[in-house]
This record gives C-alpha cells, structure tokens and sequence, in this order.
C-alpha cells in the first residue's frame, strides 16, 4: 500500500505556536492531484494514567471551554520546545498532581487525526506514584483532584464520563494492559 505524497504547503493561518493551518497539495497513489488539502498542526501533548502505590488512580474533575459540562480526565499537557515526551509526561504529574512515578509504561505514540493532522498524542501509564510536592496548579480550568478504585475507573469510562476521546482512549488503554498484567499473574 502507497502513501499519499505533499506535493506542496502553504501556511493559510499561523495563529500562535497552538494552532497553524496550511493548505496541501497532495498526490494519491493512483496519481490524482488534490489542490487543497486542509492540514492542522497542533502541538504535541501527553496524557498520563497514573496509579498510586496504594492503588488509587489519580484523575480530575475538570470543566473545559469545548465541553457542556465537567468531565473526569487524566494528566496531560504539551510538550515543551525540545522535550521528549516521557519527561513531559513526568513534568505534567509532578506539576498538576505533586505526585513522581518510578515506573513508567508507554502506551503508545497516535496522530489525533488520519487525515487533517491535528497533532500526536503521547500516552503513558504511571505505577507506584507517591506525592513528592505540592502541585503548581497553572492551568486555566477549575479542576478538582480525585482518586479512584480502579472499578470506578471502568464504570466512569463505561459511562462516557471521560467526555473527551483522547481521554477516554488512554483510560481504556491504561485498564486494558493492567487487566493483561493481572491476568498473566494468575
């Protein structure tokens, strides 16, 4: 199977290191030209399933510009100029949670979008955390640190109480290898 090939770019909209739009012109592999192709460049991001020691998962309750209502969501951020993504996923627990981690587990590196760009997201599964600082709470939403069982973790997700897909992706992702890792102990 072929890929498509940019034949060209051009920015239409550079609004901020956040968010950029450029234009494509595209060849497909049956060598059809598309002229405008809509790309979006968002910056990389992290998102973090983090268990504590005692088994607790730590989530937010937090309200977001896009969402009619609270949802549940794990850490996250993006990366800085320059930062790799597992010490951007440590960076973001410390800093939103006051929590470190000394095992980390990848979850996997995915584009947002197959066909538009929209950025990668970068997912992680934190074990064993213990508090180690107070957290540097500067984001702009309100939010509300939780801690869960890992049952209420599923029914949440089951719910659709994680309102955003990333969100969602990772959380079912973070139980699906637990589940797996418990399994094989038995």
């Amino acid at each position: 199977m072929q890929s498509w090939k940019t034949l060209s770019r051009r920015t239409i909209l550079n609004h901020s290191r956040y968010l950029v739009v450029e234009e494509h012109t595209v060849e497909l592999p049956d060598g059809r030209v598309i002229t405008s192709w809509p790309w979006v460049i968002l910056p990389e991001y992290v998102n973090v399933v983090a268990v504590t020691t005692e088994g607790k998962f730590l989530c937010f309750r937090q309200g977001k510009y896009g969402l009619d209502e609270p949802s549940l969501a794990p850490v996250g951020g993006y990366l800085e100029a320059g930062e790799e993504p597992l010490t951007a996923a440590q960076r973001e627990l410390l800093e939103e949670t006051g929590y470190e981690a000394p095992l980390w587990i990848s979850l996997g590196q995915y584009q947002v979008d197959g066909n538009r760009g929209a950025g990668t997201a970068h997912f992680f599964l934190a074990l064993q955390a213990q508090r180690a600082a107070e957290p540097v709470a500067n984001d702009l939403e309100e939010q509300e640190l939780v801690y869960l069982e890992q049952a209420e973790v599923a029914s949440a997700l089951a719910k659709g109480e994680f309102k955003l897909l990333p969100w969602a992706a990772i959380t079912a992702l973070a139980l699906l290898h637990l589940n797996r890792e418990f399994a094989s102990l038995a």
